[in-house]
């Protein structure tokens, strides 16, 4: 089949038409297929953050990188990206590009989907691109028969505990976050830092941080308070669960809807209770926000009922 017809077909429920060029960039170190890649998407304007995570994690990424289909916009977005690109060994070694060109703004859902489809590993982390690694899970989970043997089995997600920092001046400088779980307890005794979008409780709480923050040291335990808000940062088998419906647009929903259909196809979470991120704290565009998350509230309430009919 020609490579472009089955792009279409992979991702037609998506808004388009766009062009979607795999492998744009390839990594060129040996991959691993028991790794594990971050899956994430990023536009311009967040490239120096991806840079840092890059050199953080030192293992596969998958990358989706958005273009607007404007000559002068993709003239200048190829040459930043080159510069990116080249500007560490890291990068070129580690790092997978894929890139989306066309007039359409925030199909994240697709996005995801594309960084995932084009993973190299059997395993994947969904990530949003503004997040700090702090600890090593992914060295953790490798050397866990109990984890491993549960993502081979496809029918588990695991859960890095997500946080931000109260004060947002204080979560732009990801070189003083806490990196184990003894530094962060007592940022969150001092209220420091706290559950990522406390003020959106239903988003991480069903993650129980109470809980979290007593567990013993490697301890896992399994989400039983879901709630289909929930939209964790989790490691997942690449291949068996379900894909990101792409009928989400913008904000809102979008990655909730992913879990969603997760967990009713029979996945279960747990909670890797010595891991943690926290977000880097940045300017959202909160009136596209607001928005799009109302749209999407009316789309996500059709979803669920179809999904459980499915």
């Amino acid at each position: 089949m020609d490579e472009q017809l089955f792009l279409s077909k992979a991702f037609g429920v998506a808004m388009g038409p766009s062009r979607i060029i795999p492998f744009y960039y390839k990594a060129t170190s040996e991959v691993d297929q028991e790794d594990i890649t971050i899956t994430t998407l990023i536009t311009s304007n967040r490239f120096s953050v991806f840079a840092r995570l890059v050199e953080h994690y030192q293992g596969p990424v998958s990358v989706t990188i958005h273009i607007k289909n404007e000559t002068e916009h993709i003239r200048e977005l190829l040459d930043s990206l080159h510069g990116l690109y080249t500007s560490s060994p890291s990068m070129s070694a580690h790092v997978d590009v894929h890139l989306v060109i066309d007039n359409f703004e925030r199909q994240f859902n697709m996005w995801r989907n594309i960084a995932r489809l084009f993973a190299r590993t059997d395993y994947i982390m969904m990530l949003d691109v503004d997040f700090a690694l702090c600890t090593d899970f992914r060295r953790a989970i490798r050397s866990s028969e109990q984890v491993v043997g549960k993502l081979k089995d496809g029918n588990a997600a695991f859960v890095i505990p997500a946080f931000e920092y109260t004060n947002a001046s204080d979560g732009t400088d990801s070189s003083t976050f806490p990196r184990d779980k003894d530094s962060l307890l007592p940022l969150v005794d001092s209220k420091r830092i706290g559950m990522f979008h406390a003020s959106w409780g239903p988003g991480h709480n069903s993650t129980d941080y109470p809980k979290y923050y007593t567990s013993k040291p490697g301890e896992v335990y399994k989400v039983t308070q879901y709630q289909s808000a929930y939209e964790p940062y989790v490691v997942l088998k690449k291949e068996g669960p379900p894909w990101c419906d792409e009928r989400f647009i913008g904000y809102g929903a979008n990655k909730a809807a992913c879990l969603f259909e997760m967990y009713i196809s029979g996945v279960s979470f747990y909670v890797l209770s010595d891991h943690f991120i926290i977000h880097q704290n940045h300017a959202y565009e909160e009136t596209a926000r607001k928005n799009e998350r109302r749209y999407n509230r009316k789309i996500y309430a059709d979803f669920k009922e179809e999904a459980c009919l499915r």
